[in-house]
């Protein structure tokens, strides 16, 4: 046994080694433990949840949400939020479905990924030029969009009737699994070997997790910001054109649900509602887990209502061990704190 490891200060390093090991497993692979729990649970009480039938539905209907939340990821590593992109998704789908009934389904598909990545684009200048918390920003041009939408639209449904050329984007099959789910895959493993593998997404931690130092490091912060906000709005448009294409309708109507399950899918997954840590496979986990969550409601008959619950009460627990792992939660001292305060209250006239 070495000196450090006899001594008290030795025997301190390895427990804060320790528990910041402990920290890190939490954050960056946790959701895999629940996630395998479930997937093994509902394999066992259900029949029809391990069937290949439904895992490809679960898949198909999580589409634009995957692609959705894995660029989303990159927003909130580098440091922002983006509160627009179900308004975003809307706004693609009726560019899309409007331009697709007096124009090639080819260039309406491609006028909707642009609207998406115009917007994105718009929140990430906004946010970074005009210094508006992107919080707020991306809250109000989700505002400004809807209302862009229901003027396209009139208030009325758009339906498209070339049914053979739009939907090929999403209905047709390739290997028995629909291209949706192709798209899909294709869009996530992009933007994860993004984040993962190149120097921007290594730009992107560490805009996240010290935008000052980064910028005193030579790292052009504004731009890596604006960088993800476009992607962000890019990958909004591509999921609001699949899901026309997969119903070959398009409606003005705001999608906050989308926007909440986009984010508590990243933030379950693991990635900090602070910046600087996360990973788009964490992201892909925490939307599957939510996914199956809704999957297992509806095969064992569950009360839906409770769904909603269930789904709040995560994203608090995710949101609490995000804080809890980096010191930023000590339930210790505040317990301490609070029977202080009470001691001093009960001695007081």
């Amino acid at each position: 046994m070495t000196t450090s490891e006899a001594s008290p200060s030795g025997r301190w390093i390895t427990a804060e080694r320790a528990r910041g090991a402990g920290a890190r497993f939490v954050r960056r692979g946790g959701i895999l433990i629940p996630f395998l729990t479930l997937f093994i649970y509902l394999s066992l009480v259900s029949d029809p949840f391990a069937t290949k039938a439904n895992l490809l539905q679960i898949l198909d209907q999580q589409s634009a949400t995957l692609i959705i939340a894995a660029a989303g990821t990159l927003v909130l590593v580098a440091g922002g939020i983006d509160l627009s992109v179900g308004a975003v998704y809307g706004f693609a789908a009726v560019t899309s479905a409007h331009f697709g009934l007096h124009h090639s389904a080819g260039l309406a598909i491609a006028l909707g990924i642009g609207a998406g990545l115009a917007v994105g684009l718009v929140n990430g200048l906004v946010t970074t030029v005009l210094r508006i918390n992107s919080l707020i920003a991306t809250l109000a041009m989700s505002f400004i969009i809807s209302g862009c939408s229901a003027l396209i639209t009139g208030g009325n449904l758009l339906v498209l009737f070339d049914k053979e050329a739009f939907g090929k984007l999403a209905q047709t099959e390739f290997l028995t699994v629909k291209t949706s789910i192709w798209v899909m895959l294709g869009a996530v493993l992009v933007i994860g070997l993004l984040l993962a593998m190149t120097t921007a997404g290594r730009y992107m931690y560490a805009a996240g997790g010290n935008a000052e130092a980064a910028r005193l490091a030579g790292v052009r912060v504004d731009r890596i910001r604006i960088l993800t906000f476009t992607i962000s709005g890019a990958a909004a448009g591509l999921a609001g054109v699949i899901d026309t294409s997969n119903v070959l309708t398009a409606q003005a109507a705001p999608n906050q649900t989308l926007t909440f399950t986009v984010l508590a899918g990243i933030v379950v997954g693991g990635t900090s509602i602070l910046g600087g840590e996360g990973a788009v496979w964490q992201t892909v986990v925490g939307v599957l887990f939510i996914a199956l969550i809704g999957n297992g409601y509806l095969l064992l008959a569950l009360d839906p209502l409770y769904e909603q619950i269930t789904l709040g009460g995560l994203l608090l627990i995710a949101v609490a061990l995000d804080a809890l792992t980096r010191g930023l939660l000590r339930p210790g001292v505040a317990i301490r704190q609070f029977l202080r305060r009470t001691q001093r209250t009960s001695r007081s006239p």
